[in-house]
């Protein structure tokens, strides 16, 4: 074989796989269609197309300013993949008290309005594509009051304080000096006498963010997603 050959075989066989791994995907979900549901199949009518704007958008922003997608994920996986569906939490609740079993593999339009789709690198931490709907079935309405004392410092919640290597996010908080009455945004942390942590705008824009994370809606029946197979839910 002469090397001519082998460089024309080299790079037609490294083209086609980036062409069907990264262009093909690109063009194909760049520009997302709405997705009508079925009328006597999906639960609801209308069309499927959540998007994601304002705070959010901001704090999303940030979540990747801070590399937080080197130790987080964000995609509930199918089941030939990984066992998401079956960890309750993870892909959505099991006994959601409104709506049942709300568990849902990710799909593209989890993603939707976002500068770039957190997908991550690593799960050295806990996914996060379902976030927000952990927090609030665990916490309630102090699920933010919870986020804010984890990006403040991680060793503050006994529930992870002896395993967590999550850095702590002290630059994102101000401390201000106490004029008055203290902040109703002000942390129950330790500080010099007169003064008070709050969160800055950054840190608002990531909590916004971070409690977003609701992934498990009602999807329509035809998009390509794994609901948990009754019987065999885990």
């Amino acid at each position: 074989m002469s090397f001519r050959n082998f460089a024309i075989g080299l790079t037609v066989s490294f083209g086609l796989a980036w062409f069907s791994v990264v262009v093909l995907p690109f063009f194909k979900l760049r520009e997302l269609s709405p997705v009508s549901f079925e009328e006597g199949v999906d639960p609801k009518s209308g069309i499927y197309f959540p998007k994601t704007t304002g705070r959010v958008v901001d704090g999303a922003r940030v979540y990747a300013e801070n590399g937080c997608y080197q130790c987080h994920t964000q995609v509930a996986r199918p089941t030939y993949a990984g066992n998401d569906l079956k960890r309750d939490g993870f892909a959505g609740l099991k006994a959601d008290p409104d709506r049942g079993d709300t568990r849902r593999e990710s799909n593209p339009f989890d993603y939707v309005g976002l500068d770039f789709a957190q997908i991550g690198v690593t799960r050295n931490g806990p996914d996060l594509i379902n976030l927000g709907r952990r927090l609030r079935a665990t916490y309630g309405d102090e699920a933010d009051e919870h986020l804010y004392r984890h990006l403040y410092d991680p060793r503050l919640d006994p529930a992870v304080a002896s395993w967590s290597n999550c850095p702590s996010m002290k630059f994102l908080f101000e401390k201000k000096e106490i004029q008055g009455q203290v902040s109703d945004a002000a942390l129950d942390v330790a500080v010099e006498d007169g003064f008070q942590i709050v969160p800055g705008p950054a840190a608002k824009a990531l909590v916004s963010y971070l409690l977003s994370l609701q992934h498990d809606d009602v999807v329509p029946s035809s998009m390509n997603y794994a609901p948990v197979v009754p019987g065999n839910d885990g």
